[in-house]
């Protein structure tokens, strides 16, 4: 009945094997249930199989099988889930109840270095596609009996496992109840990766700002989770989540902290320069020479206006068909195998950026300011908010076309404006800036010695502050 039952449920599975066998001694009849291509096929016949067949069933007693986990079910939809995730359901006649067994042995990669977070001083390790080798990385970074996971069922069609991750002594109990909210709230079909949950969890949906942090590297998942922050571990995903995330924590990387002090506060503050050139030195060229070329030296003007003179286009059309050819060159790099890719790159900017000027579409000062633009937006260690500035000119340049540099400034107020608003997780984007927290700032802007940040930030409202010496 129960086999028949099986078949149904499962009627287009070529990989459902239904392994019938008899206990010894007393004969009673059973059937092991998997999905072959999702179990471990020597666990199953060394572990389960050939003890089970060897033995005589006995109810009052545990099942001899050396497999690591063994549960029991009494509904289908338990065993239609365990199987789903590569366990193995055992039927035995007269039995009211399903053991389910750990078998799981899916196809899955090794843990190799991190392709989008480049380690140059810390480890070269990165996160995989299985939530429990995920786990035990952190594990490893932080062997503390603190350490807390809190496992949430995602997806209605698909269900997979997601673990909220936080030291239970640090991190704040009202963000943890938000965050596990949340996600209880959601209801898609299939969750695939990291990114889907940010989309459906975040305060600001509209903003084009990320509100939380995707790191392939256990070490900075460690570095955030240490500070009080959660980390969200979705299985099946190579990313984990951290909330909150502020505007500063997204260029900070956790290389800086295996560098001297001198030398990461100064490659911070070129970042937060690489910020600022990467967002507003296209609208500067087309406002300077749309509106405001009083502003330039006489010299200076005098060359532009010589390389200007052949091009037929508005400066504000010029910059925009050059920004649009970077940005499809460098998708085009993306998606192309990597050897390919960086000559495409390379080959192409340099062919296209010479035969452009040669032509007399673009200037040569055009060429130097979109070649600029495009190494400034590289130093951002953070893909979503590299992605997020490099979005953010557009409407940067099509206001100076506009309005000069007056529109500049307006731009720049309204995106002050909005960033002081943004909220991640309840917790202010803009701090330690807004609301201002002097504390937090000695690790912002600039790095501070390790043995001077004594204190955890304040803007995550962790239970305990101190993070040396008072633990």
């Amino acid at each position: 009945m129960n086999i028949q039952k099986l078949q149904q449920l499962f009627p287009q599975a070529p990989d459902l094997v239904i392994r019938r066998f008899e206990f010894a001694g007393n004969g009673t009849k059973a059937a092991l249930v998997f999905l072959d291509t999702l179990t471990d096929k020597n666990s199953i016949c060394n572990n389960v199989l050939s003890s089970l067949m060897q033995v005589s069933f006995d109810p009052n007693r545990e099942l001899p099988i050396s497999v690591g986990d063994v549960k029991s079910a009494q509904s289908w939809n338990a065993v239609e889930n365990a199987l789903f995730i590569g366990e193995s359901a055992l039927f035995i006649q007269g039995e009211k109840k399903v053991y389910l067994l750990n078998t799981k042995g899916w196809p899955q990669r090794a843990i190799e270095d991190p392709q989008l977070e480049t380690s140059l001083k810390g480890a070269h390790q990165g996160f995989v596609e299985t939530a429990g080798q995920n786990i035990a990385m952190l594990r490893r970074y932080i062997p503390n009996r603190e350490l807390a996971f809190k496992e949430v069922t995602l997806g209605v069609r698909g269900k997979s496992k997601a673990f909220i991750v936080y030291l239970e002594d640090i991190a704040s109990g009202e963000l943890l109840q938000e965050l596990e909210d949340r996600i209880k709230q959601i209801q898609m079909d299939v969750i695939v990766n990291t990114g889907e949950l940010s989309e459906f969890i975040e305060d600001n949906p509209y903003s084009p700002f990320p509100q939380f942090i995707l790191t392939e590297r256990p070490d900075a998942a460690a570095s955030q989770i240490l500070q009080g922050r959660f980390a969200v571990i979705v299985d099946r995903s190579p990313s984990v989540l951290i909330a909150p995330g502020t505007l500063t924590s997204f260029l900070q990387s956790v290389d800086d902290y295996s560098t001297r002090w001198i030398a990461a506060s100064l490659i911070r503050l070129m970042r937060f320069l690489a910020f600022f050139i990467t967002l507003f030195l296209p609208a500067t060229y087309v406002a300077v020479i749309s509106y405001n070329y009083e502003v330039i030296p006489l010299k200076l003007f005098i060359s532009i206006a010589e390389t200007r003179a052949k091009v037929p286009f508005p400066p504000v059309m010029e910059a925009l068909m050059m920004e649009v050819t970077i940005e499809m060159m460098r998708e085009a790099g993306i998606r192309l195998p990597a050897p390919m890719g960086q000559t495409v790159g390379i080959v192409g900017g340099i062919v296209i950026g010479q035969a452009a000027v040669q032509a007399g579409i673009v200037s040569n000062i055009m060429v130097i300011v979109v070649a600029i633009t495009a190494i400034a937006s590289f130093i951002i260690p953070s893909y979503d908010m590299g992605t997020a500035i490099r979005m953010l000119r557009f409407p940067m340049m099509l206001m100076a076309s506009l309005f000069g540099l007056t529109g500049i400034m307006i731009s720049f107020m309204t995106l002050m404006a909005h960033l002081i608003c943004l909220e991640s997780l309840g917790t202010p984007y803009f701090s330690p800036i807004a609301p201002f927290r002097f504390a937090d700032m000695k690790d912002s802007f600039i790095r501070y010695p390790l043995w001077k940040m004594v204190k955890r930030p304040k803007s995550i409202r962790t239970k305990q502050d101190n993070r040396q010496g008072g633990n």
